[in-house]
């Protein structure tokens, strides 16, 4: 398996895994309906945590524009390879949300949210300002790439397995302290190519996929993940 393949399964697993609690926990009759936010952030982390272990030993498992250009910008991955990954990244996206669609077939007509069956797709904001939504994106991310420069620089040479478990309790972490304010996409393959599928697929009842917010999960995490990158190289130099 190629880079391009690996970053696009391990992207398609992990918004399989993770729209697809998102609809478990929404969806009207699913047997975890109203679980709650524990449940959604805690399948996010193991989500993500899967989909490195499923990619990371070919392409790093970066799954996320935000984490490629961040390493990018500071050296640590070649921009040449920049748009083969992010292109892996949003096309991987866009399939797993259609298996969560599939999966989830017989409950869409029974629900009749329509921001419920969006945000089984993509984020919204609790309350709808866009730069404070876009600073709270932002935040979220720095301590996301931030965080996993710090996990690959700590364990010890020869124990990487540990990586994607670590990465995947930070996304949990994230979810619980920062995730309240707008659904922590941070990371805009996970929002935008799922958003996209939306607006596709005929789901019965859905509405708007909304548009006006779209580029909030994306230009948010973009800045959070190079911010957080170029703030841990000049602090620990590395």
């Amino acid at each position: 398996m190629n880079t391009f393949m690996a970053e696009l399964v391990g992207t398609l697993l992990l918004v399989l895994l993770g729209d697809g609690v998102v609809a478990a926990v929404l969806l009207n009759k699913s047997k975890a309906q109203n679980s709650g936010w524990i449940v959604i952030s805690t399948g996010w982390g193991l989500a993500v945590a899967f989909g490195v272990y499923a990619s990371g030993r070919i392409s790093g498992g970066h799954l996320n524009p935000a984490v490629t250009l961040g390493l990018a910008s500071v050296g640590k991955f070649p921009w040449s390879d920049v748009p083969k990954y992010l292109a892996a990244q949003f096309v991987g996206g866009f399939i797993g949300a259609v298996v969560v669609w599939l999966a989830y077939l017989a409950h869409w007509g029974g629900t009749e949210d329509k921001a419920a069956k969006l945000a089984v797709f993509s984020t919204a904001p609790a309350i709808r300002n866009y730069p404070l939504n876009l600073l709270t994106e932002a935040i979220g991310t720095f301590i996301l790439v931030f965080g996993i420069l710090a996990i690959v620089a700590n364990v010890p040479s020869g124990q990487s397995a540990w990586v994607g478990i670590l990465v995947g309790l930070l996304i949990l972490s994230i979810g619980l302290s920062l995730g309240g304010p707008t659904g922590f996409a941070i990371n805009p393959a996970r929002d935008l190519a799922p958003r996209i599928a939306h607006a596709l697929l005929p789901i019965p009842g859905k509405g708007g996929s909304d548009w006006a917010y779209c580029w909030v999960p994306i230009v948010g995490p973009i800045i959070g993940g190079i911010l957080g990158a170029v703030v841990y190289v000049q602090v620990f130099g590395a």
